[in-house]
């Protein structure tokens, strides 16, 4: 028969000097695993941290963005300006043209109160020649008058837009329509004052 194998018993002191060591590697990697969890807690705030920096620097380089664009406007805007007031103008000339031409409601209101002050002042019973001139006469100068100034209004309106540097292409035709009736309405007007078109009429003797 063969003998029965005799099982090693370790040694005591064998199995007390290991022990320590596994339990100290074993320790190890309980500090290890847990400096690894500080450093990814610490690591997340940090990219927190560079997404809300970046964000901020986006923030700043939009804001610079628009007031470049905004200056880059206002400096086209000064360049090139619109014309808006030399347009307009340039209408209301030609408008004050058209009125010196035909007449205007404030000239009639003016020969109206000419004609009253012509029939207050010639008293009772005026002669022929009295009423033509303070009743007929003073009313058509004073609408001459009033006419010849809202042609020269337009005259140099017109004058003036011509003058201007900026303008679109299409008021300069219209300004210088203005001028040309405000300059006609002035040459009428003044006609008409001096009695030059059409004389007052007189009573025969």
């Amino acid at each position: 028969m063969n003998p029965t194998p005799k099982t090693q018993t370790p040694d005591p002191d064998t199995a007390e000097a290991l022990t320590p060591e596994v339990t100290l590697t074993k320790a190890e990697s309980k500090d290890e695993s847990r400096a690894g969890s500080a450093e990814e807690r610490d690591a997340v705030p940090a990219a927190g941290e560079d997404t809300a920096v970046a964000d901020e620097l986006d923030g700043q380089d939009d804001d610079l963005d628009d007031d470049l664009a905004d200056d880059d406007l206002d400096d086209l805007l000064a360049r090139h300006p619109s014309g808006l007031g030399a347009a307009a103008t340039a209408i209301v000339s030609v408008c004050l043209g058209i009125v010196a031409l035909t007449g205007t409601w404030t000239g009639r209101v003016v020969a109206e109160r000419e004609t009253l002050v012509g029939q207050i002042t010639s008293g009772q019973s005026p002669t022929p020649a009295q009423q033509i001139s303070e009743m007929y006469g003073d009313a058509w100068h004073a609408t001459a008058a009033v006419n010849g100034v809202v042609a020269l209004l337009a005259l140099l309106i017109g004058a003036i837009v011509l003058a201007l540097p900026q303008r679109a292409s299409w008021v300069r035709p219209v300004a210088v329509a203005g001028a040309v009736l405000g300059f006609l309405g002035l040459l009428v007007s003044i006609g008409m004052y001096f009695d030059l078109f059409v004389a007052l009429p007189s009573v025969a003797a």
